[in-house]
Parts: C-alpha cells; structure tokens; sequence
C-alpha cells in the first residue's frame, strides 16, 4: 500500500480514484482548491476514514504545495487538478493556461523538489492525468495511440498537451519518475452538473429541452469513471517509468446515440406521463472548433497491464441514470454554480 498525493481529488475523476483507493487501503491526501467544480460530498463516503486527509491548496501556489509535500511525505502524485470543460475554456482560456500548465509545472517541481530532498527514490512515481483531446480530431476510421501526434483544437486541450509535455521534459531531463495517461470521454456518478450525460438526465427530469451540439454526429469512446478510477490506480503501481498509456472505454458512439441510449433508460425507469424524453431533444449551433471523432486504441494497457474496462456504455449508462435519480439532493445543490445551466462556448 502507497501513501498518494491526489490533486483534484474533490472533482468528478479525482473523487472516483480517492474513493477507490482508500477502499483499497492506500492512504490519501486529497489536495483541492475547491472551485466551481469540486465538491466535498464527492469523498465523504470515505471522509471519515484514518487512511484520508484533505488540504485546501491550489496547484497555482508553489508554497502551499511544497508544505504539503513536507507535512505528509507522500510515495506518489497523482495528478489530476485541472480545467477541463471545453465551452469554458472557449469563453476564458486564461483559467485553463494557469491552472493546466502553470499549474502542472508547479506540481512537477515541488515533485521534483520532494524527491531529490528524499534521495531519489526509485519507487517514488509521478502520474499524469491527461486526456484523448490531445490528439486532435479523427475521421471516420482510425484510431488515437499512444504514438499519435499531438494536435489540440481548443485552448482546453492545447493547456492539456502542454501540461503532457512538460511531464516528459521532467522526466527526460531531470529523471523524475513519471507516468502518463490520456482517457476518453468519462461518465458515472458525481459528473458535475454541466457535462453532457448530466445535463441531459437533468434536463429531462425537468422537462427542459435537451440541447446536442449541430447533427449529434460527433463522435466519443465512453468511459465509466469508476473503471477509470481503477485503471489509474493499475497504471500507478504497475506502470513502466516514463511509458504513456491511453484508457478507453472501447464503447464509441455518436452523441445524440448516447443521448436517445440515456432518453430510453429514463423512459423505462421513470416513465413520463405522456410521451418519451426523446421528444425534448433540440438541435443547436455547433461549438467552434467542435473535433469531429474520439477513439481510443487501449492495446497497450490490455497488453501490458491486463486492464479492460469491466461495463458497456449501457450498463454504465443505466448505473448513472439510477445514481442521478437516487441522489437529487447532490446535484440540486450545484445547479447555482456559476455557469451551471448556461450555454457557454459561444464567444469564438
């Protein structure tokens, strides 16, 4: 067992790796900022536990972070603080520059600070969590390996790919310990409020129009978070130093498939009193810069590590609609955050 450094641990990704961790054994020190996005009810199912603790730091502030380090001497980082809604990063992209890279690049050297104090433990690991947005948009066939070519479309992904690179340069230049991983789309309980599956199953609920972005033929792989949450946990303790390894879901579908596949769910388990949810799906202007198709190839972590995801987009899907169906009281709360229900990414 391995005491883990988690940044972002109050966020939607983040949450899911702290509560499996703990679950597992590992003790966590959960360090969050705490902003629009993050929420403490992600983590108290395990809040309570011996194996946690929590500190209030953003990565932005090297000062907090380097007394982090000092006050919990952690075996390893994983990093997942980050912006990373795309419309968001559209209307400001300085949040997603400061956060995203200035912020990876403190994290990186107060790591890096941490370990040489230590002596430079071989065992020490350094894990980045990135995303399949790094790698552009794809045609109809093909598909993102660890060996693609960066080409970000958004300032969300150019701040990701950047963030990606600079890792490697740590660990080329200074021999840091690092890890790489690029997901795919995730989904699964505690998605905040203004992701795609979440909006749709709230928006039905309320009986509000569904908006999907131009035709709905844009194209996403589906990961279940807490499948996710595992296959990072594997890539921390079994991963090769200084290797990348991209984690899908091997479950694509276009958007507006994945909304009538949640529409139907619903239709099933909480029925309207006339008609289908599917009659509330409205068709809007496109984002800018909207990547046209996302599809991992897991070969690598299959291989490697013997990881596949365990749920098909349905059953993790119709997990999801239940969650947000048992837990309004979660999501009720975070529907004032700013921008929360607001169509945003419009200023290009």
């Amino acid at each position: 067992m391995v005491k883990i450094l988690i940044t972002g641990g109050a966020g939607f990704i983040g949450s899911a790796v702290v509560r499996l961790a703990v679950s597992r054994g590992h003790e966590v020190v959960n360090c969050d900022a705490l902003t629009y996005a993050a929420c403490l009810a992600n983590v108290a199912p395990v809040a309570e536990s011996d194996l946690y603790a929590f500190e209030q730091v953003d990565i932005r502030d090297r000062e907090a972070l380097d007394a982090v380090f000092q006050k919990h001497s952690p075996d390893a980082v994983m990093h997942l603080a980050a912006e990373s809604h795309v419309d968001r990063s559209i209307d400001g992209p300085a949040d997603f520059i400061e956060t995203n890279i200035t912020g990876t690049f403190n994290m990186l050297e107060a790591s890096r600070s941490y370990w040489q104090q230590k002596g430079k433990p071989a065992d020490f690991r350094f894990h980045h969590i990135s995303t399949d947005e790094v790698f552009g948009s794809l045609g109809k066939e093909g598909m993102f390996t660890e060996d693609t070519p960066y080409d970000p479309r958004s300032p969300y992904s150019a701040s990701k790919a950047s963030s990606d690179h600079l890792v490697r340069a740590w660990h080329e230049t200074y021999g840091l310990p690092v890890v790489l991983t690029n997901c795919s789309n995730n989904y699964g309980p505690y998605h905040f409020p203004e992701k795609l599956v979440p909006v749709v199953i709230i928006n039905a609920l309320a009986g509000k129009p569904i908006p999907i972005y131009g035709k709905g033929d844009n194209v996403r792989d589906w990961l279940f978070v807490e499948d996710h949450a595992d296959a990072l946990l594997l890539a921390l303790t079994q991963g090769e130093v200084g290797r990348s390894y991209n984690i899908g879901g091997e479950n694509e579908r276009t958007n507006l498939e994945l909304v009538e596949t949640i529409l139907s769910i619903l239709d099933d388990v909480r029925p309207k009193a006339e008609g289908s949810y599917k009659d509330q799906i409205t068709f809007v202007e496109d984002r800018p810069g909207h990547d046209q198709r996302y599809a991992i190839d897991p070969t690598r972590i299959r291989d490697e590590l013997g990881w596949r995801p365990s749920v098909t987009v349905e059953e993790g899907l119709e997990r999801t609609v239940r969650w947000y169906l048992d837990n309004e009281d979660w999501w009720q709360a975070l529907l004032d955050r700013k921008g929360v229900g607001v169509r945003l990414g419009t200023k290009a």
